[in-house]
C-alpha cells in the first residue's frame, strides 16, 4: 500500500512538496507522470524512460484488455515484470475512453474547450449518447478498435482488470464528460461516477479479491462536475467520504486555462490534505506551475511524447520544428542547457535529418529528449516549493 508525506507546505500558494512510498519505489511529488499507453512510453526502453528522470508512469487499462489481455500480464508476474519496469506505476481505469472513444471522437475535442472553438454550438443534453460507445447506469459498451466487437466495462470490471495487471495505484472506473455537456447531462453523469465509486470500494476490499494484491494496490478516487461549481464541490466532498487512498480530478476543464484554476479552487479545499491528488490528463509546461500551485501533487499528460514523435523538441528558448529545412544548417544542440544525453550528443542537423527522413531513431531521440527537459522542469518547480518561491 502506499504512504504519502507532506514534506513541505507553501505559505505562498497550496503548493507542497511530498513523498510518495509505493511498493515499487518513492516518487518527490509534484511530478510529471509519463504516459505509457500499452506498457511502453512509445519508442523508449523502460531503461531509458527511467534515465530520462521518469519516477513513476501511467498504463492504459482499456488498450491493455484489449492487447494483449490482462491474464497475459498478470501469468508475467503483473506490469512491472512484463515490462521490465521496477519502479512506481499507475493504471488508470478506462473511464477516459467513455469520453475519448465516444464524445470526443464524435466532435474532435479534447478536455479544455478553448482549444477547439469550432465547436462551441455544440450541446450534450441529458438523454445524449456517443455514437461509437452506449453509456448506461451499470456500465461502459464499447466498440473494440481492434475488430469491431461489442465489449462491456463497468466498476466491477475495470477494478479485476486492474487488479490482474498489479500496478500499485489504480482508479476507481468513471465517467470523463464533455466540454459542450449541459448541467443536466453533468448532473446525471456525476451520479453514474458515484454509484460506480462506490462498486469499485467494495470490489476492491472484496475478500475475494487477490489478497496480496488488494493489500498492495492503492485505489484513488476521481472526481467529476466538469465546469459547475456545484458538482464540482458535491463530487468532492462525496469522493473524499469514500475510503479512497488518494484522488483524481478528471473530466472537462472549463474553457480557458483560468477556468482549470478556478475549478481546482473548488475541488481541493473539500479533499483530505493528508491524501495525494492526481489530475488527469494534464501537465503541458505552462499548466504545470499553476497546478502545483492549486494543491496537486501528481499529473499526467502525453506531450512530451507525443510532440516528440511529431518532430517537435522543447527547449529553453521554446518549441523546436525539426521538419523545418531551417534547421539542416543548425549544428547547435537541441538545447545548450539541457544535460540530457541527446542534448550531449546529436545537434539539431542530424535530427532535423532524421525527422524528414522518417527514421525511427528521430522519435526515441526527440522523446527522450522531451521526457528530460519536462522532468527537469518538475524538478525546478520543487526547488522554487522548498525556496519558498511559488
Amino acid at each position: 500500500m502506499i504512504k504519502f508525506e507532506i514534506i513541505k507546505k507553501s505559505k505562498k500558494s497550496g503548493a507542497r512538496l511530498g513523498l510518495l512510498k509505493t511498493p515499487n519505489g518513492l516518487v518527490e511529488t509534484p511530478a510529471l507522470v509519463p504516459v505509457a499507453t500499452q506498457a511502453v512510453v512509445k519508442t523508449l526502453t523502460s531503461e531509458e524512460a527511467k534515465a530520462a528522470k521518469c519516477q513513476i508512469l501511467i498504463a492504459n487499462t482499456f488498450h491493455l484488455h484489449l492487447k494483449p489481455g490482462e491474464k497475459i500480464v498478470k501469468t508475467s508476474g503483473g506490469l512491472h515484470e512484463f515490462m521490465n519496469w521496477s519502479w512506481p506505476l499507475m493504471t488508470d481505469s478506462g473511464g477516459f475512453q467513455v469520453f475519448s472513444l465516444g464524445f470526443g471522437h464524435d466532435l474532435g475535442v479534447g478536455k479544455v474547450m478553448g482549444f477547439f472553438p469550432g465547436h462551441k454550438g455544440a450541446v450534450i443534453d441529458k438523454n445524449a449518447q456517443p455514437k461509437k460507445v452506449r453509456i448506461t447506469s451499470q456500465g461502459v459498451f464499447f466498440k473494440s478498435p481492434i475488430n469491431g466487437e461489442e465489449l462491456f466495462i463497468g466498476p466491477k470490471e475495470s477494478i479485476k482488470i486492474q487488479e490482474a495487471l498489479g500496478a500499485d495505484i489504480i482508479f476507481a472506473f468513471d465517467e470523463c464528460t464533455p466540454p459542450f455537456s449541459t448541467y443536466e447531462y453533468v448532473k446525471k453523469a456525476v451520479k453514474r461516477t458515484h454509484d460506480w465509486a462506490k462498486i469499485c470500494v467494495d470490489v476492491h476490499g472484496n475478500p475475494s479479491s487477490p489478497r496480496l494484491r488488494r493489500a498492495r494496490q492503492a485505489l484513488f478516487g476521481i472526481i467529476q462536475g466538469s465546469k459547475f461549481e456545484d458538482l464540482r464541490s458535491e463530487s468532492a466532498k462525496f469522493i473524499n467520504s469514500l475510503n479512497f487512498d488518494g484522488f483524481g480530478i478528471g473530466g472537462d476543464l472549463g474553457e480557458t486555462k483560468k477556468d482549470m484554476a478556478k475549478i481546482l479552487s473548488w475541488i481541493t479545499p473539500n479533499l483530505d490534505e493528508k491524501k495525494p491528488r492526481h489530475m488527469l490528463g494534464i501537465g503541458r509546461l505552462d499548466d504545470m506551475e499553476n497546478i502545483i500551485k492549486s494543491g496537486i501533487d501528481l499529473f499526467d499528460c502525453t506531450v512530451p511524447t507525443h510532440y516528440g514523435r511529431r518532430g517537435i523538441a522543447f527547449t529553453n528558448s521554446g518549441e523546436l520544428n525539426l521538419n523545418k529545412s531551417v534547421f539542416l544548417k543548425d549544428k547547435k544542440p537541441l538545447d545548450s542547457k539541457c544535460g540530457c544525453s541527446v542534448c550531449q550528443n546529436y545537434k539539431r542537423n542530424y535530427i532535423a535529418h532524421l525527422v524528414k527522413a522518417k527514421e525511427i531513431t528521430a522519435m526515441r531521440l526527440l522523446t527522450f529528449h522531451n521526457l528530460y527537459f519536462f522532468n527537469t522542469f518538475v524538478e525546478s518547480l520543487r526547488q522554487k516549493i522548498k525556496n519558498n518561491q511559488i
